[in-house]
């Protein structure tokens, strides 16, 4: 089980990666219209990266934990 949450965790890297290089291309096409959406991808990107260290954190001390109760 721990592979899988590893991998899933890895795809929030991805998600955010998307996101921003989505949101920069938004942001540098000059289309007034596209400024509030590039500006909420990379608000999402940022976001989702905090996630991603969040949840390696926690995994990294649930991991450490059970290693000492065995």
């Amino acid at each position: 089980m721990n592979k899988l949450w590893k991998l899933l965790q890895y795809g929030y890297l991805l998600i955010a990666i998307i996101c921003l290089v989505e949101g920069l291309i938004k942001l540098n096409s000059g289309e007034e219209s596209e400024r509030g959406t590039a500006i909420m991808l990379l608000i999402f990107s940022v976001f989702i990266t905090l996630v991603f260290f969040f949840k390696r954190f926690f995994r990294k001390k649930v991991e450490k934990r059970n290693n000492q109760n065995k």
